[in-house]
């Protein structure tokens, strides 16, 4: 089952600011997690998390209506309250492990990360240029362990 994006969004900012060590998440590195989370979902589950397109941008993976809800806050972090979606037990699972992995690096370092690999390497940059859900499907099976 696809989950609403803004409310997987909402959930890695949930947890970021319960969280005692993480803090609050730009908009920057919260595309990034939703790159992975993404990406390990369609890898463990051969399925998508979210049905929104992610599109290969200047600093790495977007997905266009997250970032467009969020961009008021700019480059600060952002804070969130209110409910949290809950997922299906391996789902949550799922997205607990990635988030613990991703959540140790900045924004930068993710970006630096995501430029790195097959699925944005593989299609031009710019707004409009979506990564095939099929390509990180591949790409992220080779990092399941």
């Amino acid at each position: 089952m696809a989950y609403n994006v803004i409310d997987i969004a909402n959930k890695i900012l949930a947890r970021a600011t319960d969280s005692e060590f993480d803090g609050l998440v730009c908009n920057m590195k919260l595309q990034k997690m939703l790159y992975y989370m993404q990406g390990f979902h369609l890898a463990y589950f051969d399925t998508p998390l979210f049905d929104e397109e992610i599109e290969a941008w200047m600093y790495g993976p977007v997905v266009p209506s997250v970032y467009d809800n969020f961009k008021i806050n700019g480059n600060a972090g952002i804070e969130y309250t209110g409910d949290v979606i809950t997922l299906s037990p391996e789902e949550e699972a799922l997205f607990n492990e990635v988030y613990r992995v991703y959540s140790e690096f900045s924004a930068i370092g993710l970006m630096n990360r995501t430029h790195s690999e097959s699925p944005w390497q593989s299609v031009d940059t710019g707004v409009g240029s979506i990564i095939p859900k099929e390509t990180m499907h591949a790409f992220f099976k080779t990092r399941l362990q």
